[in-house]
């Protein structure tokens, strides 16, 4: 999960806040369950380290969670160059308005299903999907910040019922969190009934977020990348497909009991 040059800052980091605590590599390995020879790799870039080491380390040197911090601005800036401006413009919404037909949008996934389906992708090693996870779960602390945007998704009802016996139970648990996130004031979640079989947004994923300037910024997303979307006549053309998909989407307390009803009817 290391990307250069913040990886040698974190090493250089985890260095001095070690000898500022006065330990030893081996006492300080010794505390984050590592041996000191082990230790010494890490500092010298000779062993990778990863975000539960860091987690441990931040714990050990009381560091107010500085090195998980720096590990976060090193996965965001190792981000390809056509995901970064969506991802500013996304740190800096007001709203955020997300639709996904196949999907729960990334926002609002629990760490099981968003793994799970970055596992579907079979050519990612395992370090990549842990890689691609921990910038997904990451995005969503846009959510619990001082002043939160206002979220409204809204989810096809087929994905919230697309499950075989194997993935029922983290489905369960998606739906749980996704009831558990209406009941913040700055989330809602609209459901479009599975009677109604045709709308505009079939045609794809789109989110839009308005930023401080009062400006909107789309995305859009595809199978091999994404693309922000900045031009007026675009964005006109995306709002009014919003407002078509929300339209044919569940009232919020209807929402929340079609999600508990396909709860129930799995247990």
């Amino acid at each position: 999960m290391e990307s250069e040059p913040t990886a040698d800052l974190i090493r250089a980091q985890l260095r001095r806040l070690r000898l500022h605590a006065e330990l030893s590599q081996e006492e300080f390995g010794k505390l984050v369950h590592f041996s000191g020879s082990q230790i010494s790799a890490i500092e010298l870039g000779q062993r990778p380290f990863d975000r539960l080491f860091l987690r441990r380390a931040d714990e050990v040197l009381t560091t107010g969670g500085l090195l998980t911090s720096l590990l976060r601005l090193a996965e965001r800036y190792s981000q390809p160059n056509w995901f970064r401006p969506w991802l500013e413009a996304e740190r800096q919404a007001q709203q955020l308005w997300c639709y996904h037909p196949t999907l729960v949008p990334g926002l609002l996934q629990t760490e099981n299903y968003a793994r799970a389906v970055i596992r579907a992708d079979d050519m990612l090693s395992d370090d990549e999907v842990e890689r691609r996870l921990a910038v997904r779960l990451d995005r969503q602390s846009v959510l619990s910040r001082q002043q939160p945007p206002k979220l409204i998704a809204v989810v096809e009802e087929a994905v919230l019922r697309r499950a075989d016996e194997s993935f029922r139970g983290l489905m369960v648990q998606q739906i749980a969190h996704l009831l558990e996130c209406v009941d913040q004031p700055n989330v809602s979640i609209h459901v479009i009934p599975a009677e109604v079989s045709t709308h505009v947004g079939l045609a794809g994923p789109f989110t839009l977020a308005l930023g401080n300037d009062s400006g909107w910024v789309g995305y859009l997303e595809n199978q091999l990348d994404g693309t922000t979307i900045d031009k007026d006549g675009e964005l006109t053309i995306l709002i009014a497909r919003w407002e078509s998909v929300r339209s044919e989407a569940l009232p919020h307390n209807q929402s929340a009991l079609l999600m508990k009803e396909v709860m129930t009817s799995w247990s």
